[in-house]
């Protein structure tokens, strides 16, 4: 493994790493299409959620993958996340995977799902791949580079980069998940109408929420909802990159590897903006 290196150090060798990520994700992707296009079986998971011959197929490649790369960390994955908190605690810098994001995306052959590798330091993500394989769209970014988008598989294309946008005065632009969705948010869109007016609310799958806001496409995912921490870490990157945040609903920042729980609290990605979102939650 790498040595521990500090936020310094780490950032010299991010860029390199970056673009070893990229191409992972990518070759990742592309084992999820071959699934995808032949047929696939799934599972269910102890939590009751699905999974498919995909997520473990990807998973196999992101694995091998960054475990080729120059620079070695401890890789946690959706389909690995069985380590103690104890463990989990004494790595200062790691590999946060969600090998297929947005599974019952893929299971109903909707295109929004997702390959997400994130590293985390010291509680923080500095880097952060989602791809899209059934769009062959990327997302991507490191601490201090910007974050840009790239249509297509060839990683040497010059990529655009994005940038989160200042809401406007009316007409707010939200994102949701097609798949949860509950009384909370409701009362959330409601409270957001009667103060400042009309909005749009929009719905995708998988972490592409986030990268919608990152690229200034919405001004807002409220998360009112559980995820996990692969679920967020990758875009995480993305979105502060791109000149956002993502917040609990104290407006504090999202963490990780803090806790015994691999849950993350709900959340607001938020693009340029400082509204004080919490203050159109439902009273407790």
């Amino acid at each position: 493994m790498t040595q521990s290196l500090s936020l310094n150090e780490l950032q010299e060798i991010l860029p390199a790493l970056l673009l070893g990520v990229r191409q992972i994700a990518i070759d990742a992707g592309e084992k999820i299409m071959e699934v995808y296009d032949s047929g696939f079986d799934i599972e269910t998971k102890s939590d009751d959620s699905p999974v498919t011959t995909a997520d473990l197929a990807a998973n196999s490649v992101i694995d091998a993958g960054l475990k080729n790369l120059k620079h070695q960390f401890p890789i946690l994955s959706e389909e690995s996340a069985h380590l103690s908190f104890a463990e989990r605690s004494a790595r200062k810098t790691y590999w946060l995977v969600d090998p297929l994001d947005g599974t019952k995306e893929f299971i109903n052959r909707r295109d929004s799902f997702t390959v997400n590798i994130a590293l985390i330091h010291e509680g923080k993500s500095v880097l952060g791949v989602v791809y899209a394989p059934a769009l062959a769209l990327s997302y991507y970014s490191c601490k201090g580079q910007g974050s840009f988008k790239q249509q297509g598989k060839d990683i040497s294309v010059t990529s655009d980069s994005i940038q989160t946008r200042e809401i406007p005065p009316n007409n707010a632009i939200f994102v949701g998940s097609r798949s949860h969705t509950g009384d909370a948010m409701q009362i959330f869109l409601d409270k957001f109408e009667a103060d400042r007016g009309e909005y749009d609310l929009q719905s995708m799958g998988s972490s592409l929420k986030m990268c919608m806001v990152a690229e200034g496409k919405a001004d807002l995912y409220p998360r009112l909802w559980l995820t996990s921490e692969w679920d967020t870490a990758a875009a995480h990157c993305i979105v502060d990159e791109a000149g956002g945040k993502i917040v609990k609903t104290d407006m504090t920042p999202l963490l990780y590897n803090t806790k015994d729980s691999l849950l993350n609290p709900y959340f607001f990605a938020i693009g340029n903006n400082d509204i004080a979102w919490n203050a159109y939650l439902p009273d407790e």
